[in-house]
């Protein structure tokens, strides 16, 4: 069993594997700060003013009657809230991940289709053996 292990990991699919997603781990956070300190800002400021990070609408009022200056201030008062900003926030994300790793597919997908093509063509000795094969059927 152990040595079934370590072919498993000895082979090229776990490694990869574990490298994808340390690096889509570190790609996650570089997109997080994108969203929310890049991208967000402007179209909030587009949009009259609103600070997507804190856009939340109280269900309930918890402990602490609001109106609340934050969305960080109404979860800590125990208030029941709807964060929609935070999820436009990671809708956003979301898009920007789906089309970064939409672009290194078909940039893999371009790299393999040349490399797939000349393999799939036969030498020319044995296009010409195949013709000569014929010519002697023929006979």
């Amino acid at each position: 069993m152990l040595k079934e292990f370590r072919d498993f990991i000895a082979q090229g699919n776990a490694i990869d594997l574990a490298v994808g997603v340390v690096i889509g781990a570190a790609f996650g956070k570089i997109v997080d700060s994108l969203v929310k300190d890049l991208i967000m800002p402007p179209i909030g400021l587009l949009l009259g003013g609103v600070d997507f990070a804190n856009a939340f609408a109280v269900l309930k009022d918890g402990a602490t009657p609001g109106p609340y200056a934050s969305l960080k201030a109404a979860q800590d008062a125990g208030a029941n809230v709807l964060a929609y900003g935070s999820f436009v926030n990671t809708v956003v994300q979301f898009l920007i991940v789906a089309f970064a790793i939409f672009i290194v597919v078909k940039a893999v997908n371009r790299m393999r289709k040349p490399a797939e093509a000349t393999a799939a063509a036969p030498a020319e000795d044995v296009v010409l053996l195949g013709e000569i094969r014929d010519l002697l059927k023929s006979r």
